[in-house]
């Protein structure tokens, strides 16, 4: 007799700390991402050279990616979090105490994002582990978790900025979320992965793209559709942080408030990432995964054609925040896409993942910067959707050949089935 059991997500202790280290993650993204533009003016630097802290958070990711296997082999799951938060703190508490010394910040961004680096994988990981069906659920919330957090750091920053205290004391907050949660949760264990989970079988993905071969196999060939993913991956990458860390100064530029104002315009896109994030699980029940991707990369550029092409703050808010609500999906189904295009080696391809992000966090950014300092900042904000044509021309040529399929089932057919 078979008996249809819905998949559950029981939120734990455990399950709440990450949730929580997650979103103090959020507080330093957000936070280094709003004080840039202020930074820039403390140390009289030009866009391109601003651009280099972009850069020195992907030499940190990079750096620390490579070494988190071994280092979780060594200290396990729960110290390499609780390193990573507190690395990821001093690297933001560097930022503000030398603000004006640019080898100090660009140490602190490189540091901060390193060490919050082994913080996010981890913790999703441990989700992953944690949840077992129920982990792409876990995952979801908890990058909910993070954009929901990041609205309000932005603001934070801008009250900072014209307040006597200066923006400076904004990047005090991750130390501060630190501490009191290792105060009041400290004693809750982030969950080991158990060691036969590394040798058990790889189940097929239930994500994947329709037509895509998901079984294990270790000896297959990463071949064309996995270097179009990788570069659909890249492009979606270096679009959101162009916006993340670019889109404050063409704000200031175009609708003539302050910098310190304009800090805000990192909210609206975030606000629109969190609402992006929270329907894209529900969506993703009902649309084919390229459909839905496709639709997504649509929304990113016609967001981003009212912002850039606004001179009114609220047209220009509106603009970023539709720009966040297609992004939002970019990232989670470029990584999906990826995954399941690699014939079953998905620790390989989520460790190239990683590069890939790294690499595409500093060299966008910085690109867009140089382009600044040579042609304006409107006119360097063409390379976002210049960015997403790529992706959206990577995507459809590497699902041509998948089979068709246009819907997804209905929430109420996703089951677990047991005998």
């Amino acid at each position: 007799m078979t008996a249809t059991v819905p998949v559950r997500l029981v939120r734990d202790r455990s399950t709440w700390l990450v949730y929580l280290q997650l979103g103090v993650f959020a507080t330093y993204l957000y936070g280094l991402s709003a004080a840039l533009p202020l930074l820039r003016i403390d140390q009289g630097l030009s866009q391109a050279v601003a651009g280099l802290h972009g850069t020195s958070m992907a030499v940190g990711g990079i750096l620390t990616g490579l070494a988190l296997p071994r280092l979780t082999a060594r200290i396990g799951r729960h110290a390499v979090v609780w390193t990573g938060m507190a690395g990821m703190s001093a690297g933001t508490f560097l930022v503000a105490a030398a603000p004006t010394f640019l080898p100090a910040t660009l140490l602190g961004y490189g540091v901060a994002s390193g060490m919050a680096s082994l913080t996010m994988y981890t913790g999703m990981a441990s989700l992953d582990d944690r949840h077992g069906p129920a982990g792409p659920a876990a995952i979801s919330e908890a990058n909910a978790v993070c954009v929901i957090v990041g609205i309000g750091v932005p603001f934070v920053v801008s009250v900072a900025a014209q307040s006597t205290l200066g923006w400076r004391a904004a990047l005090v907050v991750p130390t501060v979320l630190t501490v009191l949660l290792a105060l009041f949760m400290g004693r809750v264990r982030v969950p080991e992965r158990p060691a036969a989970a590394e040798a058990g079988p790889v189940p097929p993905r239930v994500d994947a793209s329709p037509g895509v071969d998901t079984s294990p196999g270790d000896g297959a060939r990463l071949g064309r559709r996995f270097r179009l993913a990788g570069i659909v991956l890249f492009c979606c990458v270096a679009a959101e942080f162009c916006f993340n860390l670019w889109a404050a100064k063409l704000f200031a530029d175009r609708t003539g408030l302050s910098p310190a104002v304009a800090a805000t315009a990192v909210a609206a896109f975030t606000a629109g990432m969190a609402a992006g994030r929270l329907a894209g699980g529900w969506l993703a029940l009902r649309i084919a995964p390229t459909v839905l991707f496709t639709g997504a990369l649509l929304v990113a550029a016609t967001g981003w054609g009212v912002f850039w092409l606004s001179t009114e703050p609220a047209f220009s808010y509106a603009g970023l925040a539709l720009s966040g609500v297609g992004v939002a999906l970019h990232f989670p189904m470029a990584l999906s896409r990826l995954l399941a295009v690699s014939g079953g080696r998905r620790n390989q391809a989520a460790a190239i993942a990683s590069i890939i992000t790294s690499v595409a966090l500093g060299l966008g950014p910085f690109v867009l910067g140089a382009l600044a300092d040579g042609f304006g900042i409107r006119t360097a904000f063409l390379l976002v959707p210049t960015l997403i044509g790529a992706a959206l021309a990577g995507l459809l040529i590497g699902t041509a050949g998948d089979a068709p399929a246009l819907s997804r089932p209905s929430p109420s057919r996703s089951r677990r089935r047991s005998s």
